[in-house]
């Protein structure tokens, strides 16, 4: 391994271990014992070998003594990316997924997050979606928010306080039949949209920017798309909504757009469509679209636990890869059931498999893409790959310290495996949190949802039980810590 350097601030800290990355060619390229230095800005500032410690020290003014040296079963790889999670759906993870998309939206989704205008109610779930995915090792992640403006910048105060990387959107919709009360006129969508803008900008936090979120063509009009895409231009922002998730919805879209030829047309038609664009879902894209995302530099999010669990479909991930088009993973939680990349990472796995056990030709993915699809791929597909996604010096340090011999863990290790297989053994076995708080949701008449109580932990986990040991965020450590602590 060569050794890589630039310029920089002081060195404040240097590992010394194994550190397993992806890069553009390779989906897995493992540095056994390496240097690696992190700056005062948080950014790596080198990477080198092991034995060329002393060096390394002199040109980089740190002590070999202060080396945090990895243990024999640590190493490092980067944070995981979650590129489509709604935060203002935490509260019913894991509940709620008796019905296909459309009555799931009406039936649970909308009427909980009318309930975000309460901004106390607003601040209990944010600041424990935020927690939870950080103690599994998302780093970064893409939030939908609600269509409520202050509670959507109390999500974006929260992920800055808690030191995680994200993309925070206020959603806007001004069509919903369902739940009346919960949806904007186009001028009130648009306002908000601007204050939402200008206040998050205005807090200038280093970590945690604004994205354009149409929540997705039925649940907006013509002039409301076309006037977000303005918005997105005159701004320079992100973009963010869902794509071809279900049969149903692509009936509605049709019945809606009547003068678009495809899903993709509805968006494309109003300049939502650009390389800071993520679309969730894409299950149901024709190969025609696929070019036109391409084409346009537009991403998608692969959320496999939501495509199962609702029944909406099985998005072919190599066809999309082998379009060309960048592709990350996302939890989609409350969709998908959890909160872990982790979890994406295993159903991805299993999706492909379920194609090629339907088609033998289809080449299944391996796990080592799908790692570079949780971590560099993810960065890619939110258009952050300059910043994030894998080590490379003078990128931001986002990474997860992983013991996969904790103590307490799941994994068993028989003997001494290689750094590899101990990545494997992590991504199918690795042990992700339960939430700290259990928010229980009765439905009763008229389809409402009631949230009786949050009730305390179960039962306090320790340090060693967990195989994510460190969390590291543009080179700040944010797990441990005592505000993430279960309380």
């Amino acid at each position: 391994m060569a050794n890589s350097e630039c310029s920089s601030g002081p060195v404040t800290h240097v590992f010394r271990g194994t550190f397993i990355h992806s890069t553009p060619e390779t989906a897995l390229q493992v540095l056994e014992d390496a240097l690696l230095g992190v700056d005062t800005a948080g950014k790596i500032s080198f990477i080198g070998k092991g034995e060329n410690l002393l060096e390394l020290s002199q040109k980089f003014g740190f002590n070999p003594s202060d080396v945090n040296q990895l243990a024999q079963h640590e190493f490092f790889m980067p944070g995981m990316i979650d590129t489509h999670i709604h935060a203002s759906q935490y509260s019913y993870a894991g509940t709620a997924l008796d019905m296909p998309l459309l009555q799931w939206l009406n039936t649970y989704t909308f009427p909980v997050e009318s309930h975000f205008k309460d901004l106390e109610f607003a601040k209990k779930i944010y600041t424990q979606v935020v927690k939870r995915t950080l103690r599994n090792g998302t780093t970064t992640a893409c939030y939908f928010a609600t269509i409520h403006t202050d509670a959507s910048l109390l999500l974006g105060q929260i992920a800055n306080d808690f030191g995680q990387r994200a993309l925070v959107g206020k959603v806007c919709m001004d069509r919903n039949n369902s739940v009346k009360h919960y949806r904007e006129t186009v001028q009130e969508s648009v306002d908000e949209t601007h204050r939402f803008i200008k206040e998050l900008l205005n807090k200038k936090y280093p970590l945690v920017k604004p994205v354009v979120t149409p929540r997705f063509a039925p649940s907006c009009t013509e002039a409301l798309l076309e006037q977000l895409g303005t918005i997105a231009k005159n701004n320079n922002l992100h973009i963010q909504s869902h794509i071809s998730e279900n049969i149903d919805e692509l009936k509605l879209v049709k019945e809606l757009f009547p003068d678009s030829e495809t899903y993709t047309d509805v968006y494309h038609k109003f300049n939502l469509l650009t390389d800071k664009t993520i679309m969730a879902h894409g299950c149901h894209l024709s190969d025609k679209e696929l070019t036109v995302f391409r084409e346009t530099g537009t991403s998608l999010s692969h959320c496999p636990n939501s495509n199962v669990s609702l029944c909406s479909g099985i998005l072919d991930a190599r066809n999309v890869l082998n379009h060309k088009v960048k592709l990350g993973l996302g939890t989609d939680v409350a969709g998908g059931y959890s909160s872990s990349i982790l979890d994406a990472v295993r159903r991805t796995l299993d999706a492909s498999k379920v194609l090629t056990i339907q088609n033998p030709q289809h080449q299944t993915l391996t796990f080592e893409e799908v790692f570079r699809l949780a971590t560099l791929g993810g960065s890619q597909a939110l258009s952050l790959d300059d910043q994030i996604g894998n080590f490379e010096v003078g990128k931001d340090f986002d990474a997860l310290r992983v013991n996969v011999a904790a103590r307490g863990g799941p994994i068993d290790l028989v003997q001494c495996k290689e750094p590899k297989i101990l990545l494997e053994k992590f991504l199918n076995l690795g042990k992700c949190q339960f939430s700290a708080y259990l928010i229980v949701v009765f439905k009763h008449k008229a389809n409402h949802l009631t949230f009786y109580s949050l009730f305390p932990p179960i039962c306090p986990l320790k340090g060693d039980d967990r195989n994510i040991v460190e969390v590291f965020v543009a080179g700040r450590k944010v797990v441990p810590c005592e505000d993430l602590a279960l309380e």
